[in-house]
């Protein structure tokens, strides 16, 4: 895996004025962490707050990596190397505070999202960073010997920052919560600077504060066969997450297996190509649009009024959306998309 920010790009804009002494009306950084590129840009802040404001969200990601890397040598591979010995194990704040959301999430999907599920994820391939990953998939009983283990995040005990457990397959992964939690805490650092226009965007999953000069920031939404299925406004603060299934999977001779697993029964999630959820919270948005996409098009609504979630727009593997009101309603969408909204 590439080392944490191989990049780490400071662009000084000055479109839309009159010279470049004036003060930049847009400025940009691009940083790498957990396998994504990062982009932040911000509006009408000058160019010394904005390398201050970019040097304190780096310093921050930088401890993100080193502190929630699922695979690569840390405090979580620490924390699940002690859960496997029967151990206690010290963590910090973000980490508990992830596993207590993640607790309530995986309790109120129903299980279709489980932070706990480490222990599968590394026996599909998937803790990696190069795909596709070439070869067969596990076998059957390895699968079900894992499955009858039933690791789970609330079989985790929290007291202060010491976390424990009794179960020895509770193996944390929160490639469901990080980006979105991470998208979160740049935000709010930006916020507290006083910056007050702003988008954090993690390779199509972002969040906005403010406005884009005079207009609102306007967001494309990917098709999972290319393109774009449409685009809507984002408002003054709003993230909006995509769960897909067609970017990181393993194939073995004519068979694809997607990245993303159910944790009920194991194996990789099929029936919808990609999730898409607006709501206010970064954390919130990426953990549901995962559970969105393990519930499929037969559970997904009872999932989403757990959640307290109305904008919704899911892809099927035929290339149909499926959308409901409220989100259709500020969705602009491509020529030739096939729509069907949903009641909810």
């Amino acid at each position: 895996m590439h080392t944490l920010f191989t990049r780490f790009l400071l662009i000084v804009s000055c479109a839309w004025l009159t010279s470049c002494s004036e003060p930049a009306r847009k400025t940009e950084a691009q940083f790498f962490i957990f396998g994504t590129v990062i982009d932040i840009s911000l509006w009408g802040v000058d160019e010394e707050k904005s390398k201050e404001a970019f040097a304190r969200v780096n310093a921050r990601f930088r401890d993100m990596h080193r502190n929630w890397h699922a695979w690569e040598p840390g405090l979580l591979t620490e924390i699940n190397e002690a859960f496997r010995n029967g151990n206690r194990a010290p963590a910090n704040d973000d980490i508990v505070y992830m596993t207590r959301r993640s607790q309530a999430i995986e309790r109120k999907t129903g299980g279709r999202f489980n932070p706990a599920i480490g222990g599968l994820v590394g026996l599909w391939g998937f803790h990696t960073s190069e795909y596709p990953i070439l070869g067969p998939p596990p076998r059957e009983d390895q699968i079900r010997a894992w499955l009858d283990r039933q690791p789970s995040s609330n079989d985790i005990e929290i007291d202060g920052l010491v976390m424990s457990t009794t179960n020895p397959a509770v193996q944390l992964d929160f490639g469901g919560v990080a980006k979105g939690y991470a998208i979160d805490i740049a935000c709010d650092l930006l916020r507290d600077m006083g910056i007050e226009n702003a988008i954090v965007n993690a390779g199509g999953d972002l969040k906005t504060l403010g406005a884009h000069g005079e207009r609102a920031w306007r967001i494309a939404i990917r098709s999972p066969g290319g393109g774009v299925v449409g685009s809507l406004e984002a408002g003054r603060d709003e993230a909006i997450f995509t769960s897909g299934n067609y970017e990181r999977f393993r194939q073995d001779n004519q068979t694809r297996y997607p990245h993303i697993l159910d944790p009920r029964n194991g194996w990789p999630v099929r029936e919808l190509a990609s999730v898409t959820v607006v709501t206010r919270e970064g954390l919130l948005a990426d953990a549901a649009a995962t559970a969105l996409i393990v519930a499929g098009l037969e559970d997904w609504s009872s999932v989403a009024r757990a959640l307290d979630l109305d904008q919704v727009l899911m892809v099927d593997e035929s290339g149909t959306v499926w959308v409901t009101e409220k989100m259709r309603a500020r969705m602009s969408f491509a020529e030739g998309v096939e729509v069907r909204p949903v009641a909810f």
